[in-house]
C-alpha cells in the first residue's frame, strides 16, 4: 500500500477500534497546512521549462512563515450583469464568472494581494508582477479532514498523517482596466487521488472540476483584505449570488481550422477565456489584450509522470519533464460574435490536432 493511502486510511482504522464517530466541517477552509514544506505528488505542470529563466520566481518558493517572520504585515486599505460596490471594491459577476473590480492601480495593489495569500498560509510558487500573476503551491484544506475523537484526543501527535487525497492551488491575475483601475481574477484548480486497480495498493493524481464556490470564498476574502468588513462582505457576496448564465461556446470550422465561437463581445470573451486559460492546464506566460493575445505554455493534465527506473533511480536521475509547447491563445470579436483560435509561437496557425484538442479544451471550460 501506497504511503498516502496508508496516512489515509490509519486514522479511520483507529477510529474504528475505538468506536468513535466522526464530523465532516465542509464549510471551513484551512489551508494553512500548506506551510509545513511538504512535497505533495502532483503531475509535473509545475516545473519551469529548461533554459527559460525569464519565467523562473527568483529564489525559493515564498511561505507564509518565513515571510511573518522576517516582516510585519501592514493592513492595507465593462458591463457585468451583477455588481456589488463598497468604496473603491467592486464585486462583479457575470454568469459562472466573479472578479473584482478595485478602483486602485495594479501596482498599489500586488503587494495586498500577495500577503494575502501569505496570511492565508499558502506557499506562492509563482510571484511574477511583470505579468500580473501569481499562483500558489499545492495545497490541502485540512478543514475537510474529520474532527473524530481520536484527532480530538490525541492532537498534534498524529496530525500529520491525515490526508484528504485532495490538493487545491488558486491562481490571481491582475489586470488594468480602461477606468484606470484593476480587476482581479481568482481561479481554482483541484487534484485527488484515485485508485487505478481493483486491488486498491496503487493510486495517481487525477485533476478534478473547478470549484466556483472556493473562487467566491476567497475574492469575499480578499475584499476583506482590502478594506471591506467581513459583514459587508457576505452581504455583497449574497447579494451577487444569482446572474444570467453566459452564452454556451461551440466548436466550430473557420479556413479549415478549428476555432471556438461564442456570442459575446470583444471584453466579455476575453475575460472568460482567460478564466478558462487559468482553470485548465494552462500556464500563462504573457498577454497582450491590445491584439487579443494570450502568450501560453500547454501541459496536458492527463499526462502521467514517467518515474525512473530500478537503474535510473540508482544513478540519481529524477523523474523526465512531461513536453510542453507554447502557443497563442488569439481572442477576436465582430458583430457580437467572439472568435477564439489557436495559433503556434511565431502567430501561425498551429498544427492541426493540437489546435484541435486545445480548443475543445476551452470549448468545455466555456459551456
Amino acid at each position: 500500500m501506497k504511503p498516502s493511502l496508508l496516512i489515509r486510511t490509519l486514522p479511520f482504522a483507529l477510529l474504528i477500534g475505538l468506536g468513535g464517530c466522526s464530523v465532516l466541517e465542509s464549510d471551513r477552509i484551512d489551508y494553512k497546512s500548506s506551510g509545513r514544506g511538504v512535497s505533495l505528488e502532483v503531475p509535473p505542470d509545475l516545473t519551469q521549462l529548461p533554459g527559460q529563466s525569464r519565467y523562473v520566481v527568483p529564489g525559493s518558493a515564498v511561505s507564509a512563515s518565513s515571510y511573518q517572520a522576517t516582516q510585519a504585515v501592514a493592513a492595507t486599505t465593462g458591463t457585468p450583469t451583477a455588481a456589488t460596490t463598497l468604496a473603491d471594491v467592486h464585486f462583479e459577476r457575470a454568469g459562472n464568472e466573479r472578479w473584482l473590480r478595485v478602483d486602485r492601480p495594479a501596482d498599489k495593489l500586488w503587494n495586498p494581494v500577495r500577503e494575502f495569500w501569505l496570511e492565508s498560509g499558502f506557499l506562492l510558487a509563482v510571484d511574477q508582477q511583470n505579468i500580473g500573476i501569481m499562483e500558489t503551491d499545492w495545497a490541502e484544506n485540512r478543514a475537510k479532514i474529520p474532527q473524530d475523537f481520536i484527532r480530538g484526543t490525541i492532537g498534534k501527535l498524529l496530525d500529520s498523517v491525515y490526508s484528504t487525497g485532495e490538493r487545491d492551488k488558486f491562481r490571481t491575475r491582475l489586470e488594468r482596466n480602461a477606468q484606470g483601475g484593476t480587476d482581479i481574477f481568482i481561479s481554482h484548480r483541484g487534484m485527488e487521488e484515485t485508485f487505478t486497480n481493483a486491488q486498491r495498493d496503487n493510486t495517481i493524481w487525477q485533476p478534478r472540476a473547478s470549484d466556483p464556490g472556493l473562487e467566491a470564498e476567497f475574492l469575499r476574502r480578499l475584499m476583506v483584505r482590502l478594506g471591506v468588513s467581513q459583514e459587508q462582505s457576505k452581504a455583497i457576496l449574497a447579494s451577487a449570488a444569482q446572474a444570467p448564465a453566459a452564452p454556451n461556446a461551440r466548436v466550430a470550422s473557420v479556413n479549415n481550422t478549428p476555432v471556438v465561437q461564442v456570442n459575446e463581445d470583444f471584453d466579455r470573451a476575453w475575460r472568460r477565456v482567460g478564466l478558462a486559460l487559468d482553470r485548465t492546464g494552462f500556464t500563462v506566460e504573457d498577454r497582450d489584450r491590445n491584439k487579443g493575445i494570450y502568450f501560453v505554455r500547454y501541459v496536458d493534465p492527463t499526462l502521467e509522470k514517467k518515474e525512473p527506473g530500478f537503474f535510473g533511480r540508482l544513478l540519481g536521475r529524477g523523474t523526465p519533464p512531461v513536453p510542453t509547447s507554447r502557443y497563442q491563445i488569439a481572442v477576436k470579436s465582430e458583430n457580437q460574435v467572439a472568435t477564439v483560435s489557436v495559433l503556434d509561437t511565431n502567430g501561425g496557425p498551429a498544427p492541426q490536432a493540437a489546435a484541435q484538442r486545445i480548443v475543445q479544451v476551452i470549448a468545455d471550460e466555456l459551456k
